[in-house]
């Protein structure tokens, strides 16, 4: 009875350490293997991997799909006229470069998330400041979020790259503040 109870318990310590030393990559995710908390390697195709067990060797997944940022912040930009307008915006972007996101951004894309608004918000800023009101809401809004791309591009792939791809930034609304259209209706 003995050797059956060691036998059996031996079985079972073998499958958990073969379990912490697989793990899946799944097709949407890269896989990034950490070793004693620097980055060992990057797994980009999906399947079966294997690993040194958690003390050594540890392994996270980031995105690889297409993600959508949505414009948080409510705050007004100024026009080249001096009025304040609210824009809203979204942008479309992708990690490429796995182990330079992890290195210049953050270890998720949440991170990245937060520095990218910073970043369009900033451009969308400059860029809303050359043009006035007519050009914001009819002529020129192709030619506003095509700069603002460029910028956001030069940004993100400056002296030190994010390892990201912005691949599309629209104008959702572009409005006056509240103040503004609220006397206005007010006098209609």
């Amino acid at each position: 009875m003995n050797k059956l109870g060691f036998l059996f318990s031996s079985i079972l310590l073998t499958l958990a350490l073969a379990s912490s030393m697989l793990f899946v990559v799944d097709q949407r995710q890269f896989g990034v293997v950490y070793a004693l908390g620097q980055i060992k390697e990057v797994i980009t195709e999906p399947g079966l991997n294997f690993k040194l067990p958690p003390p050594f060797q540890n392994v996270s997944y980031i995105d690889k799909r297409l993600l959508t940022l949505d414009s948080a912040d409510t705050e007004p930009m100024l026009t080249a006229e001096k009025q304040r307008v609210v824009i809203d915006w979204y942008v479309r972007w992708r990690i490429n470069e796995p182990s330079q996101f992890i290195r210049n951004v953050g270890l998720d894309e949440s991170a990245g998330a937060i520095q990218l608004n910073r970043v369009v918000r900033n451009a969308f800023q400059e860029e809303v400041n050359k043009r006035t009101v007519t050009e914001l809401l009819s002529t020129k809004r192709e030619e506003l979020t095509a700069d603002v791309k460029t910028k956001v591009l030069e940004n993100v792939r400056g002296a030190k790259p994010w390892g990201i791809d912005v691949v599309d930034v629209r104008i959702t609304r572009a409005d006056y503040v509240d103040a503004i259209t609220e006397s206005v209706y007010r006098r209609m």
